[in-house]
């Protein structure tokens, strides 16, 4: 890309541009014009990504597909997305999604003080995405699967799309407290004691307290979906018994992702079940261990073709 005078780069020292590399792909910062900023999504095939920052009109929100195939999705209906054409995120009164079909390239511009300021908070966080991500054997694509289902889940059920990026995070995020549980107990081939399933149950209280105390201030609020993402619907669970409604909505939605991809996953511990299996499973837990609502709009979406990194 050529160097224009009138933008502002803002190079590391190595002389690149900086960077946040997720599962999906990477953004790398390209520098502020005119008082926007302009990043670079390079996604993978089968990447994703929602739009939804601009959730009140106050601020800029573009992007513009370079190459590659790319299909956008609103309020359930998809379609293909041009080279060179251009989505207004202030457009379309829900979140709109972005699918890579294939490798591609989006340039998206934002009001640069705010998305500078977004970008580096969340490149400041990547160290803990990281840690969280191995913390008990699994790779970094647990947590990118945890959150990608949470968002789509969180589509079908209409939810304000203002609310979002608190899902975002408290899903990505649901298992920060395990870093502070030892590691020959989260990863023990058998059957905890009593004393070691105490210990294991702090890690919700733990991690929203890491939360709470985190130095990026936009994380603290979703601290709550870390903290009742163990509570069950029929009021069993933990660390407070909540039942019923007393359970965020979001936390709900973390608590029957995250049991479904326990279940098809392969661990050190445990085999993997089959997908019938772990719907089966959820169909059980539905009303007791899970919020009713939430499983059958994540059965439903498992009906339809999306493919996770």
């Amino acid at each position: 890309m050529e160097t224009n005078p009138n933008r502002t780069y803002r190079k590391s020292s190595d002389g690149q541009f900086p960077v946040i590399q997720m599962a999906s792909g990477q953004i790398a910062l390209l520098g502020r014009w005119n008082g926007l900023a302009e990043a670079l999504f390079s996604l993978n095939e089968n990447g994703s990504f929602c739009a939804q920052y601009n959730t009140d009109n106050t601020i800029v929100e573009t992007y513009t597909l370079l190459h590659g195939e790319v299909e956008i999705e609103h309020v359930g209906e998809r379609r293909k997305m041009g080279i060179g054409e251009t989505i207004d995120a202030s457009a379309f009164e829900k979140v709109v999604t972005f699918y890579a079909l294939s490798n591609a390239e989006i340039v998206m511009k934002m009001d640069a003080d705010f998305y500078e300021q977004l970008f580096f908070e969340t490149k400041t966080l990547q160290v803990e995405m990281d840690a969280v991500a191995q913390v008990d054997g699994y790779t970094y694509h647990h947590c990118e699967r945890i959150r990608q289902y949470a968002i789509e889940v969180w589509k079908r059920m209409d939810q304000p799309k203002d609310r979002l990026k608190l899902l975002r995070w408290g899903s990505y995020f649901h298992d920060i407290g395990k870093l502070a549980i030892p590691h020959e107990i989260l990863n023990k081939p058998g059957k905890l004691t009593l004393d070691e399933w105490e210990i294991m149950m702090t890690h919700s209280s733990i991690g929203a307290n890491i939360m709470r105390a985190h130095p990026v201030e936009w994380l603290k609020d979703a601290a709550f979906i870390v903290e009742q993402h163990h509570e069950k619907y029929d009021g069993t669970g933990y660390p407070y018994g909540l039942k019923g409604d007393e359970i965020s909505i979001e936390a709900a939605i973390v608590a029957v992702v995250d049991a479904y991809d326990a279940m098809t996953t392969e661990r050190a511990y445990k085999q993997a079940i089959s997908i019938e299996e772990a719907i089966s499973e959820l169909k059980k837990g539905k009303g007791t261990q899970f919020h009713p609502d939430v499983v059958d709009h994540f059965i439903e979406m498992l009906g339809v073709k999306v493919t996770y990194v």
